[in-house]
C-alpha cells in the first residue's frame, strides 16, 4: 500500500474498540495458552519434568520425528531440561514421557486439530494429521514455566483444539526495508509459535524488488538498490538523482527462498508470495522500462511519494510475457495454492494518455481504465489458472469486475470483503482499522515512530471477521483474517519484532479461538506469561498495553476537571505523581477518580513535603502514572500537563464548527490540555477548511499581560498550520480592539509534524472577552498529493494570562 494513502486513512480511523466480555468456556481459565483452546477440561493432580523425561514418537514416522526435535529444543531453551527424542514401536505404552501420535480416529477430526492430555503417568498429544500434533506441541511450550529448574510440574488436563478459520495470517513487507534470511525464518518461527498457518511475504514494491528472477537479472541488479536516504524521515526524502549509487536495499536468492519455504513448511506454514502488479511497480520498471507506458527511464524510489503514475502498460503484449516469466518462476519457488498480484493503487494516469492501453480498451470493448483494471488482472488470473494456482489481490481487484475465481484481500475497511463475499467469493479480512500492525500501539509519545493511527492490543483482540451482514453462506466465504505489517518506519528485524508482538497473539486468538471465547480480562491475565514466553525466548516486544491512559471530563457548572487513569492490561496496579518525579510503589495508588479546579482554580494536592510539579512560569501540574507490579514498573511512564490560565473552564463561543476531531468537545480550547504532535492523541479540535474563529469569557474585566494558542501542523495527514492568526480584546463583548496579528508563510513541501504557538505579549490591556481568529489555508497547495482537497486546521489551548 502506499504510504500516503495509508497515512489518511490513519486519519480517518478511530481508536476506540469494545471486546467481548462473553464468559470464556468453563474450566481452565488459569491455562496461560494463547490463542485460548476450545475445551479445557482440568483434572486432578499433575505430572512431574524432569531429566528423565523423554519424548516419545513411533519409530518410521519422520514427520513426527522432526516435531519432536523441534518441541525438544525449545523445551530445552525454556527450562534447562534435555528432554531426549526416543523412538519406539509402541508410544502409547510409554510411562512418564511426552508421547506425540497420530491417531485417524482421534478427535476432534481436522487436519489441524489435537487433543492435549495431561495427567500424572505422562503426557500425550494425539491428532489424525502432523499439523495438529505440532499445534498441540506449541500449546505445551507455553504451559512449560520458563526458567531452568530440575523438576516442574505440569498440571493435569485435557485440552480439545481446533481452530476457527482455514487463513490465520502474518504478513511481512520485505521491499520498504530488507531483513535478512535469518530474520525470515526468525519471523516464520513467530507465526508458528502463535499456531498462525499464512506467511503473506510482500516482496516486490516501488522501493525495492527483493526475490531472484534468473530470467531477468536486471530485477535484483537494478531493482533491488536504492539510493541511501536511511537518515530522512520516509515521506521527506528528497528524490534520488542520476549519478547517484544506489546501495542500500538487498534481495533473496532462489536458493534461500527454498530453504525459507522448507523451513515454513515443517512448521505448517504456507508460504503466500506477492508480486505486486499492475501498480506499486517502480522498482520493476528501473530495471526494465520498457514495459512501462512511457518507457522511462525511472530510477527507484527512496521512500515514499504519491501520486506515483508509474505502472506497467496494460496495452503491450510484451509487459504480460514479462510477467508471467515472472510468476513462472515464483510458482515453482513456492508450491502453495495463492499467488498475491497486488492490485492496488493503481493511478492510471499514464494509462489515459498511451496510446496501446487506449487501443487495448477500444479493441476489447472495456468501458474506461477501470475496466482495464479488471482485463490486466483476468488475464493474470486465467494464466495462474493454467498453473493450478488461484490469484489473491487487494480489494482494489474488484474495480471494474472481479476476475472469475480470485480471492479478495479486504484492506479498505470490510465493504471489498462484504462486496467479494456476495458475489461468491472467498475472502481474507484485512482491514487497516484493526489489522495493521505499522500503527502505533499507544500514544505517540512512548513509542517508536510509526506510520500513524493507533491499533492497540485490545483494538486487535476485538476484531471480528465475519461482519454480521453476511448471511450464513456468504460468512462461509470469509477465509480467515490476517494482519500486516508494513515497513515504511521499520528499519530493523528487532523493530518488526517490537510491533509483531504481542498484537500476534491478539490476532492468534481472533482467528483461532471460537468467537463467544474471547474475554480481554482473561486474555490479558494469559498474555503476561506469554510475554515472559517471548522473553525467555529473546524476543523485543512491546509493552505498551501497560502504558496509562488518562480520560478527563470538565464539569462546565462547577468547573472542575477529572482525571481518570486506566491501563488495558488487567494485571498491576497504577501509581502516580502530582509533583513531575517518577511514579513509584511509594507514590499515590491510585484508587478513583481525582478531581481539581473550581474557583479560583486550586489544584490537587501532592503527597505530604511536596509541592504540585509546575513549569518554570508556576502554572503547570503534571500527572504522571505507571503500572507497578512487583515493586517494578511494568511499561513507560506516561504524563500530562494542565497549564492553568485566566481561560481555563470559561465559556467559549465558536462561529464556525468542528468537524470528526473533537478534541474533547466544546470545551476542548480551554481545558487547561495541551496535545501532541499525534493528530490523534483526543486532544486537538479539527477545523475541516473551515477557520477558527472563538470567543472567551473571562466572566469580568481583568488585566491580560499574553495571549497564546496553538496549532498542528502534519502535512502528510492534510493539516496545515493558519495562514493568519489574529487577536482581538474587548470589555463589553461589542466592539473588539485588535492586540496582536501573526502571518504563517505556505510550506512548499512536506516536512515533518510539529506544534507552532503565536504568544503576544500585552501590557496595560484589560478584557473581559478574547477573540482568537485563525485562517484555514483552505485547500491543499498544488504540490501536495490532496491538492485542491479540504485542508484541517488543528487547534489546542487557548491561554490568556
Amino acid at each position: 500500500m502506499k504510504t500516503s494513502i495509508r497515512f489518511l486513512l490513519a486519519a480517518l480511523i478511530a481508536s476506540s474498540g469494545a471486546f467481548s466480555r462473553t464468559p470464556p468456556p468453563p474450566g481452565g481459565g488459569d491455562l496461560p495458552v494463547i490463542p485460548r483452546p476450545e475445551l479445557v477440561t482440568p483434572g486432578e493432580g499433575s505430572f512431574l519434568l524432569s531429566a528423565r523425561t523423554p519424548v516419545v514418537v513411533k519409530a518410521g514416522s519422520p514427520e513426527l520425528g522432526d516435531i519432536a526435535r523441534m518441541f525438544s529444543r525449545s523445551a530445552r531453551e525454556l527450562t534447562g531440561l534435555p528432554f531426549a527424542l526416543k523412538k519406539t514401536a509402541d508410544p502409547a505404552s510409554a510411562a512418564g514421557a511426552i508421547v506425540l501420535e497420530l491417531d485417524s480416529l482421534a478427535a476432534p477430526p481436522g487436519a489441524e486439530a489435537y487433543t492435549l492430555t495431561v495427567n500424572p503417568s505422562g503426557i500425550t498429544i494425539r491428532a489424525r494429521a502432523a499439523a495438529g500434533v505440532f499445534y498441540g506441541t506449541q500449546s505445551l511450550l507455553q504451559m512449560l514455566p520458563a526458567g531452568k529448574a530440575a523438576r516442574l510440574r505440569i498440571p493435569s488436563v485435557v485440552i480439545r483444539d481446533e481452530p476457527r478459520f482455514p487463513w490465520r495470517g502474518m504478513h511481512l513487507d520485505v521491499s520498504r526495508h530488507f531483513f535478512p534470511a535469518k530474520f525470515i525464518h526468525t519471523y516464520i518461527d513467530m507465526i508458528a509459535m502463535h499456531k498462525m498457518n499464512v506467511f503473506h511475504w510482500h516482496l516486490t514494491d516501488d522501493q525495492g524488488w527483493r526475490i531472484q528472477i534468473k530470467k531477468y537479472p536486471r530485477l535484483t541488479k537494478i531493482g533491488a538498490w536504492r539510493v541511501d536516504r536511511e537518515r530522512q524521515p520516509w515521506n521527506y526524502r528528497k528524490p534520488a538523482r542520476r549519478g547517484e549509487k544506489a546501495t542500500y536495499g538487498g534481495f533473496y536468492t532462489q536458493k534461500e527462498i527454498s530453504e525459507i519455504v522448507e523451513y515454513a513448511r515443517r512448521r505448517y506454514i504456507t508460504i503466500v508470495p506477492e508480486i505486486e502488479m499492475p501498480a506499486h511497480s517502480v522498482a520493476a520498471l528501473a530495471s526494465y522500462p520498457k514495459y512501462s507506458c512511457s518507457g522511462g527511464p525511472f530510477l527507484v524510489p527512496v521512500g515514499g511519494y504519491w501520486p506515483n503514475s508509474d505502472i506497467y502498460c496494460a496495452g503491450n503484449d510484451s509487459t504480460f510475457a514479462f510477467l508471467q516469466d515472472i510468476l513462472s518462476e515464483v510458482i515453482g519457488l513456492f508450491p502453495g495454492r495463492f499467488i498475491h498480484i497486488g492490485g492496488d493503487e493503481a493511478d492510471k494516469t499514464e494509462w489515459k494518455k498511451c496510446p496501446k492501453c487506449q487501443a487495448r480498451i477500444r479493441e476489447n470493448n472495456l468501458k474506461d481504465e477501470g475496466e482495464l483494471q479488471s482485463y490486466f488482472i483476468k488475464r493474470i488470473e486465467k494464466f495462474l489458472l493454467s498453473k493450478n494456482r488461484r490469484l489473491i489481490g487487494w480489494d482494489e481487484i474488484l474495480e471494474g469486475g472481479l476476475a472469475p475465481e480470485a480471492t479478495v484481500m479486504s484492506w479498505r475497511g470490510i465493504a471489498g470483503g462484504v462486496a467479494a463475499a456476495r458475489q461468491n467469493h472467498d475472502v481474507v479480512m484485512s482491514p487497516t482499522s484493526h489489522c495493521y500492525f505499522d500503527y502505533y500501539q499507544a500514544r505517540q509519545e512512548y513509542e517508536p515512530a510509526a506510520i500513524g493511527g493507533l491499533t492497540s492490543v485490545s483494538k486487535v483482540y476485538a476484531y471480528e471477521p465475519v461482519p454480521d451482514s453476511l448471511s450464513e453462506a456468504e460468512a462461509a466465504h470469509v477465509l480467515g483474517a490476517q494482519a500486516n505489517v508494513w515497513t515504511e518506519f521499520i528499519p530493523t528485524a528487532k523493530h518488526a519484532e517490537y510491533m509483531t508482538m504481542p498484537r500476534m497473539a491478539a490476532m492468534a486468538e481472533v482467528v483461532w479461538s471460537p468467537r463467544g471465547a474471547r474475554d480481554w480480562a482473561d486474555f490479558s491475565s494469559r498474555l503476561e506469561h506469554l510475554m515472559s514466553y517471548y522473553a525467555a525466548r529473546g524476543y523485543t516486544y512491546a509493552k505498551s498495553a501497560y502504558v496509562v491512559a488518562f480520560s478527563t471530563a470538565l464539569d462546565s457548572a462547577t468547573r472542575k476537571i477529572t482525571v481518570a487513569l486506566s491501563s488495558e492490561m488487567a494485571g498491576g496496579e497504577i501509581y502516580y505523581t502530582l509533583d513531575g518525579a517518577g511514579p513509584t510503589a511509594a507514590s499515590h495508588h491510585y484508587e478513583r477518580p481525582f478531581s481539581f479546579g473550581g474557583t479560583p482554580v486550586e489544584l490537587p494536592q501532592a503527597r505530604k513535603g511536596r509541592r504540585p510539579g509546575r513549569s518554570a512560569a508556576g502554572n503547570t501540574l503534571r500527572v504522571r502514572a505507571a503500572v507497578v507490579r512487583g515493586g517494578r514498573l511494568m511499561g513507560a511512564v506516561s504524563e500530562v500537563s494542565f497549564e492553568i490560565h485566566r481561560a481555563a473552564f470559561r465559556p467559549l463561543a465558536l462561529k464556525y464548527p468542528y468537524e470528526q476531531y473533537t478534541g474533547g468537545g466544546d470545551a476542548a480550547l480551554v481545558n487547561m490540555i495541551h496535545g501532541t504532535t499525534a493528530y490523534d492523541d483526543g486532544n486537538w479540535q479539527g477545523y475541516h477548511q473551515n477557520d477558527l474563529d472563538a470567543v472567551v469569557d473571562l466572566g469580568e474585566v481583568v488585566p491580560i499581560r499574553r495571549i497564546s494558542s496553538s496549532y498542528l501542523e502534519d502535512i502528510a495527514t492534510w493539516i496545515f498550520c493558519p495562514s493568519a492568526v489574529e487577536y482581538s480584546v474587548s470589555e463589553d463583548g461589542g466592539k473588539y480592539t485588535e492586540v496582536g496579528r501573526f502571518s504563517a508563510a505556505a510550506p512548499k513541501a512536506a516536512r515533518a509534524a510539529r506544534i507552532r504557538e503565536f504568544s503576544k505579549p500585552l501590557a496595560g490591556v484589560k478584557a473581559r472577552y478574547v477573540r482568537v481568529f485563525a485562517r484555514n489555508v483552505g485547500i491543499c497547495p498544488g504540490w501536495h498529493n490532496g491538492k485542491g482537497e479540504k485542508a484541517w486546521l488543528f487547534a489546542d489551548e487557548i491561554i490568556v494570562e
